[in-house]
């Protein structure tokens, strides 16, 4: 009889390991998890990052319109000053806390202190107050056309929801309290960075009652773990998801997807339509980027299909699209950059002649285990090709991301550009567009500083009217050919690839993993 009790209990433990294992997703992500603070940097791992672990006051659906997340309602005043915002029932915190009104005014002022389009809105609020624990006001200088859409920004940064605690610590300063306000806990205890990151369903989080839809609805967790694990070779985690050790590769190389395509266990999926666009971000502090016309060197050096077959290579996944607002939206339009991104060397050659360029090498940062690392011997190649000395110095996406906020002389570790790229939904208007906003030591990492291009953002979000917006994006955008804070370089997509038994992922700008469901 003890024999067949412990058989019975031996079987019951293997039929609950498996549950246990079938509960648990494991990922690979486009990169390691090291930084885990989403307001001091855009880096897309640590946005995603932070829809595991933080909720939102607002969010887009798959039309990109703003929906309610955190909050029941919100109103705007007869003269369009007054927000009055109100949270849900039920909102906690991880460690059991309730999310109040002043934690949000604490998360939205860090998110705007580090965020261009939060630095635009902040500067027209004249003061946000809570008036009970689940109401707060903000009240505004003068009408604002983005208040709601700032809110409800999708990407990079985004405004997450912070205990206050958390959120007084200033923007340019890391976090070191992982408390959030989403579905998942991250277990800090088994974080391992260089091998995985691991979030925990949180048993008290309140899903809103609506379908889920991208970023906004129900945020249902059906998994009882996520596991982001670290395997930067690309064919180690194909393999990997081949033999079901892993669920998904969340950006396998395009060049891979063939062999996916043969296995019936595999499914190739683009969650995100919209896609991404590349770019190269110049720093503007240095030589020989602090002269706009040197430049617009680069401009004419550069062009996108070089960096589209580099890092995508199938033309299936791609297109060349001169518009820096994305091609099939409202803004797009060539203008200003018709004779440019062409790899007219002459004329780059040309314009460093004119602008008296010294040999100052530009420090190329490359990152070696992403997608986004593959563009940077192009970018060295036609730099050079187009008169400038290139010194291109390899390191792993997170050494780019520490680095690339400092700003030291090239020769005490500074740097002139690096390759990277920004999903669609973050490009959309010039407000939006993190990389064009020019407010000097307020603006994104590179510090463009330009009045001109400041006043036409700032004409463009005060404006509700839609042929008036028109006209200021195309304006920043010839402006931009003046003054470039980015070179804009081609859009592409990357589908997710999956095992079968992995459904309920949602179309977003963003890899979300609430309604996910894993099969036996």
């Amino acid at each position: 009889m003890r024999r067949v009790k412990g058989a019975l209990a031996a079987a019951a433990a293997v039929l609950f390991s498996a549950s246990v294992e079938a509960q648990t997703l494991k990922v690979v992500m486009h990169s390691d998890v090291k930084i885990v603070d989403p307001i001091w940097t855009t880096a897309y791992i640590v946005r995603n990052h932070g829809y595991m672990i933080y909720d939102t006051l607002l969010a887009v659906d798959d039309k990109l319109a703003v929906k309610p997340q955190m909050l029941e309602s919100w109103k705007v005043s007869d003269d369009k000053l007054t927000y009055t915002f109100t949270l849900r029932d039920g909102l906690k915190f991880h460690d059991g806390a309730a999310v109040t009104a002043e934690d949000c005014i604490a998360s939205i002022k860090r998110w705007a202190s580090r965020d261009a389009m939060g630095q635009k809105l902040m500067g027209s609020v004249k003061s946000m107050t809570a008036v009970d624990p689940k109401t707060f006001t903000l009240v505004l200088n003068e009408p604002y056309g983005l208040v709601i859409e700032s809110l409800g920004k999708p990407s990079s940064n985004v405004p997450f929801i912070m205990p206050k605690r958390v959120a007084e610590t200033p923007g340019n300063t890391q976090i070191t309290d992982f408390t959030g306000s989403g579905p998942f806990v991250f277990r800090r205890d088994l974080w391992r960075p260089g091998e995985k990151a691991v979030y925990d369903k949180f048993k008290d989080y309140k899903p809103r009652a609506e379908p889920p839809s991208a970023l906004s609805g129900g945020k249902n967790v059906y998994l009882d773990r996520v596991e982001w694990v670290n395997i930067p070779d690309p064919q180690t985690a194909a393999n990997a998801l081949l033999t079901g050790e892993i669920d998904m590769i969340e950006q396998p190389l395009i060049e891979l997807l063939p062999m996916f395509e043969k296995d019936k266990n595999i499914e190739i999926v683009d969650y995100n339509p919209l896609g991404s666009q590349y770019s190269l971000r110049f720093n503007v502090l240095h030589k020989p980027f602090d002269n706009a016309r040197i430049r617009q060197a680069v401009l004419y050096a550069l062009n996108q299909k070089d960096f589209l077959l580099a890092g995508i290579n199938d033309p299936k996944y791609f297109k060349e699209c001169k518009a820096l607002f994305i091609c099939g939206t409202p803004y797009a339009t060539d203008k200003g950059f018709e004779d440019k991104l062409t790899s007219n060397f002459a004329k780059s050659k040309e314009i460093l002649k004119q602008e008296g360029y010294d040999g100052t090498p530009v420090v190329l940062l490359y990152a070696t285990d992403t997608n986004t690392g593959r563009l940077t011997p192009v970018a060295k190649s036609l730099l050079e090709r187009g008169g400038f000395v290139v010194d291109m110095q390899a390191m792993d996406w997170q050494t780019v991301l520490s680095r690339r906020s400092r700003k030291e002389p090239l020769n005490a570790g500074g740097w002139s550009g690096f390759m990277t790229s920004w999903v669609s939904a973050d490009l959309l208007d010039p407000i939006v567009s993190a990389f064009v906003g020019a407010a000097c030591d307020k603006a994104a990492i590179g510090w463009p500083c330009d009045a001109k291009l400041e006043e036409l953002r700032d004409a463009f979000a005060k404006t509700t009217d839609p042929a008036k917006r028109k006209e200021y994006a195309e304006a920043v955008q010839v402006r931009e050919s003046e003054y470039p804070t980015l070179a804009h370089l081609g859009q592409f997509n990357i589908p997710v690839a999956k095992r079968t038994t992995v459904t309920g992922n949602l179309i977003s700008p963003a890899p979300v993993f609430w309604n996910v469901r894993k099969a036996q």
